[in-house]
């Protein structure tokens, strides 16, 4: 694990000596990817396009965000900022640290790759059915997944720019919100939500979970699951301590 820790500093090395006008660039990234963004700028997006597709953000949003806390507290993982110092490493590599860098937790996998993958796939399937019925260029089709990709990748390269992860930790969490992806959505016959049967696979987490959304539920059964997961989340942390783990290292 070790070897694979040192190589990851010396790719965050790499990019890090890019050209400075990047330096603004990754950090704006990784702020605009902040998980929270799920909840404040693409439900709210996403719920204006339509309603269901909307609905469908906020709840794999939701349950995302509780199953990579979950993930956090079993896989642990060292984050770069501080793993510099206590490899003794720091006088070998030329790293900055950022004001966004300093996350206090574990690091994997990554929560802005793993969320904003899971999150926005119903949104990114939805807009590939609309342009399958308004255009027949396949390039077109293809504008949402290929956009949708580009994200995915600049994320993850700004989580290892600022030092908040090692790449395969950004990998673990683009894998977990986008495992079984074989290729772009195929286009459904309505705009409106996708159904999953009208699909491939394209992110796993996301995909998912949108053949669970709750779509016709009322707004007391959002605030009565997101209590559940909170003492769902409560429940376990007091098993594992009582089991003799210590997941608050």
């Amino acid at each position: 694990m070790e070897a694979l820790y040192t190589a990851g500093l010396y790719f965050a090395e790499a990019l890090q000596s890019g050209p400075p006008w990047l330096e603004t660039f990754w950090i704006s990234v990784t702020s605009l990817a902040d998980p929270k963004s799920i909840f404040t700028v693409f439900f709210p997006l996403a719920y204006f396009f339509d309603r269901k597709v909307g609905v469908s953000v906020l709840w794999i949003g939701l349950v995302s965000e509780w199953l990579n806390v979950i993930l956090k507290w079993f896989l642990f993982g060292e984050r770069p900022f501080w793993w510099v110092h206590e490899s003794g490493l720091a006088s070998k590599v030329m790293l900055r640290q950022f004001p966004v860098s300093c996350e206090t937790g574990p690091g994997d996998p990554s929560g802005h790759c793993m969320i904003t993958a899971a999150a926005l796939w119903p949104l990114v399937s939805a807009l590939t059915a609309r342009a399958a019925i308004h255009s027949r260029s396949s390039v077109m089709k293809l504008v949402p997944f290929g956009a949708y990709t580009l994200l995915q990748l600049a994320v993850g390269l700004s989580r290892v720019f600022i030092l908040a992860h090692f790449p395969h930790q950004v990998v673990a969490g683009v894998l977990t919100g986008e495992l079984g992806n074989t290729g772009a959505p195929s286009p459904p016959l309505k705009p409106s939500l996708i159904h999953p049967a009208s699909h491939r696979p394209g992110a796993a987490l996301g995909w998912g979970l949108q053949a669970w959304t709750p779509t016709t539920h009322p707004p007391g059964f959002f605030v009565v699951a997101a209590l559940a997961l909170l003492l769902g989340s409560f429940g376990l942390h007091s098993l594992v301590l009582a089991a003799g783990i210590d997941i608050d290292w």
